[in-house]
């Protein structure tokens, strides 16, 4: 059995760390650098970084941050953010980058997976999808951070990205973003099982019991969170000592 990654995500504002609960209410937390090195050092198995003013407010992704960050890291890295085409996402992998996560510009260009996929493996290709779902269960992609819904639907458009040549899926639950009440371990599930690539869970983590559940009911690849790990509420050691214990595969 593959072993559960344990990620950290650091969404990024004009060079510093922030979370905001719901994307909207946004608060500091401190530098990137120093943050990612300490989650290396905690035993985290890969980072992600987001620069969330970058597609909303139309600026590229800092590549500057990305080499100083490559410069003290010994764990792989996703950036994510403002990449729209080959020349950012080439700019943000010759930094130092490990991985690309596209978004919005994917639901927009959905060629550019494939033109990625071929330009550089799907190994270093991540497409996010931020989804809504309803009552009646129909979950609803959106872009720019949530805030815009568009025509495409959870499932389908997963499975398009990974015929597209998408080496993973970062899948966040808006419903159960910011909330810590649990994953969205349903329809985490469905991806799972309908899909070949890893699936990556973000949205909802509170508490130790969610990454198991995440793990085991969620059947995810990899369990994503900010919050909790950035106020130390769940210390990366205790997680992973936690999740060993319940029988989990952990690095």
């Amino acid at each position: 059995m593959l072993a559960k990654r344990i990620i950290p995500c650091l969404d990024i504002r004009d060079g510093q760390t922030v979370k905001g609960i719901n994307f909207v209410d946004i608060k500091e937390v401190g530098d990137p650098v120093e943050l990612g090195a300490k989650y290396a050092a905690d035993g985290a198995d890969e980072l992600v970084f987001l620069d969330i003013t970058a597609t909303h407010e139309g600026r590229k992704t800092f590549v500057e941050l990305v080499k100083r960050i490559a410069r003290h890291l010994n764990i792989p890295f996703t950036v994510g953010g403002g990449i729209s085409e080959l020349a950012d996402a080439e700019k943000l992998l010759s930094a130092g980058a490990d991985k690309i996560s596209i978004n919005s510009s994917a639901v927009r260009n959905p060629q550019l997976i494939d033109d990625m996929a071929k330009s550089f493996g799907s190994q270093f290709v991540v497409v996010a999808i931020d989804a809504r779902g309803d009552e009646k269960e129909h979950w609803t992609v959106t872009v720019n951070g949530g805030r815009i819904p568009t025509d495409k639907e959870l499932f389908s458009w997963a499975k398009e990205a990974e015929d597209r040549g998408a080496g993973e899926i970062l899948f966040t639950s808006m419903n159960h973003d910011g909330t810590k009440n649990g994953f969205a371990n349903q329809q985490l599930a469905r991806l799972a099982d309908s899909l070949k690539i890893p699936i990556i869970a973000s949205g909802g983590a509170g508490a130790k019991e969610h990454f198991v559940d995440v793990f085991t009911k969620g059947k995810a690849d990899a369990g994503l969170a900010a919050s909790i790990f950035h106020y130390n509420e769940i210390p990366i050691p205790e997680l992973k000592k936690y999740l060993r214990e319940q029988g989990i595969v952990v690095r």
